[in-house]
């Protein structure tokens, strides 16, 4: 009989995965070079897509209200200290007696 049991060594499949850094000094500096220009493009990039996203909306906004009609209030009502409603009021609810 078998007295060892199959067993799966992982400490290997998580050796290849582990990122490890180079030893080399020049290399740890061209690597994180590497790295900071990747980072500097990608923040580049999402600002122009930003800007581009921004600009899209304000010229669809525009181009769809071209030809509507503005609205133009007298002068009569413009003034600030006029606030204008319909107003409706409304009752206290009456609870019902045990």
């Amino acid at each position: 009989m078998f007295a060892h049991a199959f067993h799966f060594d992982t400490s290997r499949l998580q050796a290849v995965f582990a990122p490890r850094k180079p030893r080399h000094p020049l290399a740890r500096i061209a690597i994180s070079v590497l790295g900071l220009g990747v980072l500097a493009v990608l923040v580049f990039f999402s600002v122009f897509v930003g800007i581009a996203m921004l600009s899209g909306g304000l010229l669809y906004r525009l181009f769809s209200q071209r030809g509507k009609p503005v609205l133009v209030q007298p002068q009569a009502a413009h003034d600030a200290r006029i606030v204008d409603g319909e107003y409706r009021v409304v009752s206290k609810p009456v609870l019902p007696l045990r």
